[in-house]
């Protein structure tokens, strides 16, 4: 039956009433038990109405139904009643699983046998791991943007210091400026505010001595309450060993992440492939680049299923700083003609870098890069050969479901979407979404769109690796079962 102007308009209020009801429970679940909440992957932490009853109708993208608010309701309720410990929980799959497996058990009983590990373990019981910026540029911002989100208890990852250069006599209020307004990724979701006596930046609580250094290995964090810290070093200065080692020089320094691409032995990290490979005694690790976050997962699951022969990589790529606004000097070929004017062929190392994280790809790709006049979001065209054949149906059906039922869910997003454009991923914290309608697939051969926004999904990457890094993760719920995730996929594909 066909609903009326009215009763449609009484039925959306009564879903946001239940959404606005949420909020508290959320907030307290983050405050008190720093519990993170999330649906599907979106976060619901300090969201809104509006947020929050996106996310439940995004949820029909895996289920095929939209997540009812009048399950999630009692569900958070009883969350809040449970006294829990630090955990990240994902209350779709949470809801999906008691509704599939519950077993006829209470949705109490359910919850206590899923979350026994956390059961009445209520705080963080986290080690806090001090972090200083050094460079306070695009990705240091957003970082520190990401940190300040995540502070909850101030257990776990703790911004403690940002490390620049000092640019004028009202440097502390511009640097506190720029953190608050963003040209690409809208005003900071808070209050920030500056002591010029103390030279600190106090953002939503969290509060960042600002320290002015021209040498990573003659800053004395402890001179400022910081110890054991991770460095995270924003400028792309240094990317060897060498270079980077600088930092250790420093008192109250332990280990140091690069923002950048390393050189020689250091590991490259694409978090999801292979951060396990990060062992204690690794002192220096680079996060890779953001194409190389971006299309190293999708470039997995491929090679995974198919195998992949050989191919190329070609980015689409938002300009960067280091480019000319108009035409100048510059070092780099072609960089040094106006980046607001012109697509500039460039070349990138994302494609061999894809080798570093992902060992039995080496030598079987090659990449180049056209910087086009547009500020952030860029797109990698994955020109492959298979060893496999498939059809554009198959493989897309494939990574939608690697998107949303695999070890990579946190990296790979999938859309078919007839009318997305670059800006529409603007604040995206997967690292690479695959545009599904731009798929060609011609037997053995496939040619794949990966949109990435490249400052602030690779800054989602950085933190994942630093979380990595300083042991601060919480634990996830519900559990994944790697092999049972694996025969979903397989089963959605009719090949289980």
């Amino acid at each position: 039956m066909l609903q009326n102007s009215d009763s449609c308009l009484e039925t959306w209020m009564g879903q946001e009433a239940l959404a606005e009801a949420m909020i508290p429970v959320i907030g307290r679940l983050y405050r008190e038990n720093n519990v993170v909440t999330s649906i599907h992957g979106r976060s619901l932490t300090n969201t809104s109405t509006m947020n929050i009853l996106k996310a439940h109708r995004f949820a029909r993208r895996v289920s095929k139904e939209e997540l009812l608010l009048e399950e999630t309701a009692p569900l958070l309720d009883n969350l809040a009643r449970l006294q829990l410990g630090s955990a990240e929980i994902d209350i779709g799959r949470l809801n999906q699983r008691f509704k599939d497996a519950g077993n006829g058990a209470s949705l109490e009983q359910f919850l206590r046998a899923e979350l026994a590990e956390i059961l009445g373990k209520r705080g963080d019981d986290r080690t806090a791991t001090d972090v200083v910026l050094y460079g306070f540029g695009r990705i240091g911002r957003l970082v520190a943007r990401l940190l300040v989100e995540k502070a909850g208890s101030g257990r776990g990852l703790r911004l403690r210091a940002i490390v620049v250069r000092r640019g004028s006599e009202n440097d502390l209020s511009k640097r506190a400026s720029l953190l608050r307004r963003d040209s690409v990724h809208g005003s900071f979701a808070g209050t920030i505010r500056i002591n010029e006596d103390t030279n600190t930046i106090t953002a939503n609580g969290v509060r960042v001595q600002v320290i002015y250094s021209n040498n990573p290995a003659t800053v004395d964090y402890t001179a400022y309450g910081i110890n054991n810290a991770l460095v995270v070093d924003n400028t792309g200065l240094w990317r060897d060993a060498e270079g980077l080692s600088q930092h250790l020089k420093s008192k109250g320094v332990a280990r140091v992440l690069l923002t950048a691409p390393g050189k020689g032995d250091v590991k490259n990290i694409v978090h999801g492939i292979n951060h396990g490979t990060i062992a204690d005694t690794d002192r220096i690790v680079s996060a890779a680049s953001c194409t190389t976050n971006a299309i190293t997962p999708v470039l997995k699951a491929i090679n995974d299923r198919f195998g992949v022969i050989h191919g190329h990589v070609e980015t689409v790529h938002s300009f960067t700083n280091d480019q000319n606004l108009i035409d100048n000097f510059h070092k780099g070929d072609r960089r040094g003609r106006s980046a607001a004017l012109n697509m500039v062929i460039t070349e990138t190392g994302a494609a061999k870098a894809v080798s570093k994280a992902l060992p039995e790809l080496l030598g079987k790709l090659t990449g180049s890069s056209i910087r086009v006049p547009t500020p952030d979001v860029s797109l990698a065209i994955l020109n492959l050969s298979l060893e496999n054949g498939t059809t554009k149906d198959e493989v897309n059906k494939y990574l939608r479901e690697m998107s949303l039922h695999s070890e990579v869910r946190n990296q790979i997003d999938f859309i078919d979407s007839p009318e997305v454009v670059s800006t529409d991923f603007v604040g995206s914290r997967r690292t690479g979404i695959i545009d599904g309608l731009a798929t060609v697939s011609t037997d053995k051969n496939l040619i794949l769109y990966v949109w990435y926004d490249n400052e602030f999904g690779y800054s989602c990457q950085v933190v994942r690796v630093m979380e990595e890094m300083a042991g601060a993760n919480r634990p996830s719920f519900p559990v994944t079962d790697v092999v049972q995730e694996a025969m979903s996929v397989l089963a959605a594909l009719g090949t289980a």
